[in-house]
């Protein structure tokens, strides 16, 4: 695992500067802290920092192949490289190391730009073909691993992390109002735009090349829904089994200390179940505890490791927000309005302090429809929309409800009028409904003249529109899966995952996305995810019944959260206050400041909880603060 970096002069032959590719290279030591590494050839530098996972001696980067025309840097794992290894030796190539990322290299050599197809894990790959005059930058199927690129008419650069490319010379900080305007609907900002109106985010599952032809960015990819009606549910669960199994085993591999993180969820108490079946000693394992019981799960989770016969490790904290949000986002680079980053990045620091590497659940939600907004889609669709006479959906339930709100403008009441409204919706138009923080008519009265009209030409409704139509499926929860999992899995879960684990130099590693299991997750009837009752993640929890605690199995869904809402009545209020409301934000020319005044009077009053929309603002003006108001490396 490592943080890499990159400078080529494409239309220079001025050499680079050693000393301007170590800057970029420090500023990703958290990402690596045990090694460096640097090849420099001409107008071409690749830099790395390394955190040792496996072949510790001999796994330094960059690597070259046998005659050094091949230069690359890697940021991951490739848990199938011992398998192309025996492959490539047997077509002559000569190994020098026992490493995956010489694996790469060879691989390359094979199969040129196709070589990502071959590989199993997570990566963002930069190689230098010095003959072909080729720099090649991968990123993996799922977007664990980031890598962004700027370009101007003399120089390109790449980094794992977007503040190593804002250390160069003439890299301008100008904020992308489109990216703001994206990020204040769906909490995150969606490859390939960034919050830097000239850099540039590799989407997941592909591949840049840039060379004499030009820079060319391409999938090599793609996630098909095709439903298989001839596999029996029983012969699924088997299947479902073998693959998470096999998936856990290759996680499992590493010279460092391993762990695994432990919610007392499905997904996590699966992967740790499966491990502590596969291991001769017990294995450690993590959970973070909170003083308030809403959001504790250390019940759940010690409920898990006992089962289990894990070292099990609570880690209770007491988070201090105003210390900890700055440093995250010195971290994301990005405003990232997801509030579970806050805990995730505490669940990370302290696992950090006993193990380099950690296996996690991320993923079964997607792959089995595990969220309620599928609950409700299915509800709204199957039920609602379909048996429920037309004059009771369009003209008696929403009079109901009407006269049930009135004088209660409780949030309660608000999200049942927003369900039924959502009814009467395409399924595309409801899933916008459901999973953005703000409708379009609702942003375009809070936002302020000019900053409307700056962003007057970006259809938010389009992006998520898009890929329920790139699922090429008419089976709706099939569609919902799809769009999720090349929206919502990249861009907030595994953003945060990434970010939370290298801040804290850990590696942490997600079974249930091995991209062999989402592809045979895919091909399976919807109702086996989500069936007729409405139980969510149905066949997975049944195909690991045996082995799950029965009040894990029986538990309903649950997020990793922090109680933000009490925070910014109560010890924040003060923070929330000076950060949106003393001046410095009104200036930002975003939203009007009766706007952004209503929000915060409303939730510290009791009236409406906008924690997520609050949390979401403050992190955008400490973006501002940090990055466009006085960046400094």
């Amino acid at each position: 695992m490592c943080g890499i970096c990159g400078i080529y002069n494409y239309s220079d032959p001025a050499p680079v500067d050693r000393q301007e590719l170590k800057k970029m290279n420090d500023l990703l030591i958290h990402r690596g802290p045990d090694d460096e590494g640097y090849h420099l050839a001409g107008n071409i530098g690749l830099a790395m920092r390394r955190l040792s996972i496996i072949d510790l001696s001999t796994g330094h980067q960059p690597m070259c192949n046998e005659d050094g025309t091949v230069w690359l840097v890697f940021n991951g794992e490739i848990y199938n490289f011992q398998e192309l290894r025996e492959t490539l030796l047997a077509k002559g190539h000569v190994f020098r190391t026992k490493s995956d990322t010489e694996t790469i290299v060879h691989l390359y050599e094979e199969k040129g730009a196709d070589f990502p197809k071959e590989l199993r894990g997570m990566f963002a790959i930069a190689i230098w073909d010095s003959k072909k005059r080729t720099l090649l930058l991968a990123r993996d199927r799922l977007g664990k691993k980031p890598l962004y690129y700027y370009r101007d008419s003399r120089r390109f650069l790449f980094a794992s992390e977007i503040k190593a490319i804002l250390s160069q010379p003439g890299v301008e900080r100008r904020p992308d109002k489109k990216a703001i305007h994206h990020f204040l609907s769906y909490n995150y900002i969606p490859a390939p735009i960034t919050a830097f109106e000239n850099i540039r985010k590799l989407p997941q599952a592909s591949v840049l090349e840039l060379n004499d032809l030009g820079l060319s960015v391409k999938p090599y990819w793609r996630l098909e829904f095709r439903q298989n009606r001839n596999i029996s549910f029983s012969d699924a669960k088997d299947e479902i089994k073998r693959l998470v199994t096999e998936s856990v085993k290759l996680r499992m591999i590493a010279d460092v200390p391993l762990g695994a993180f432990l919610s007392g969820g499905i997904d996590s108490s699966i992967v740790v179940g499966v491990m502590s079946s596969l291991s001769s000693r017990p294995v450690k394992t993590f959970c973070i505890g909170f003083d308030e019981k809403d959001y504790d799960e250390t019940l759940f989770a010690e409920a898990a490791a006992k089962k289990f016969g894990t070292e099990h490790l609570t880690l209770t904290v007491k988070p201090d927000a105003m210390e900890t949000l700055p440093k995250l986002i010195w971290y994301y680079d990005q405003p990232f309005g997801d509030a579970s980053a806050l805990p995730s990045y505490y669940l990370a620091r302290e696992t950090r302090k006993h193990v380099t590497v950690a296996l996690n659940g991320d993923g079964g939600d997607e792959n089995f429809a595990g969220y309620g907004h599928y609950k409700d889609h299915m509800f709204a669709h199957y039920y609602y929309y379909q048996k429920l006479p037309g004059f009771l959906r369009k003209e008696i339930m929403p009079g109901i409800m009407k006269a049930l709100g009135a004088g209660r403008n409780s949030d309660l009441m608000r999200r049942a009028k927003g369900f039924v409204e959502s009814c009467a919706l395409s399924p595309q138009e409801r899933d916008i409904r459901l999973l953005t923080r703000y409708s379009k008519k609702e942003l375009a009265a809070m936002y302020t003249p000019e900053f409307a009209a700056s962003t007057a030409d970006s259809d938010l409704d389009l992006y998520l529109a898009q890929k329920h139509a790139e699922a090429g499926t008419r089976d709706l929860l099939s569609q919902l899966l799809y769009a999720d999992i090349m929206t919502y899995l990249p861009e907030d879960l595994m953003t945060k995952m990434d970010i939370a684990s290298m801040a804290n130099s850990l590696e942490t590693r997600s079974p249930l996305l091995d991209h062999k299991l989402v592809e045979f997750a895919a091909t399976l009837p919807s109702e086996f995810k989500l069936n007729k009752a409405l139980q969510t993640k149905y066949i997975l929890k049944e195909a690991f019944k045996d082995i799950l605690p029965r009040e894990i199995y029986e538990r309903g869904k649950k997020g990793f959260g922090v109680p933000v809402g009490r925070w910014f009545r109560n010890e924040l209020k003060d923070y929330l206050k000076d950060i949106l409301l003393s001046g410095k934000f009104e200036k930002r020319n975003i939203l009007k400041k009766e706007a952004v005044l209503n929000l915060v009077t409303e939730h510290i009053e009791g009236r409406r909880d906008n924690s997520e929309r609050l949390w979401a603002l403050v992190n955008l003006e400490l973006w501002f603060r940090t990055f466009i108001d006085g960046f400094g490396v």
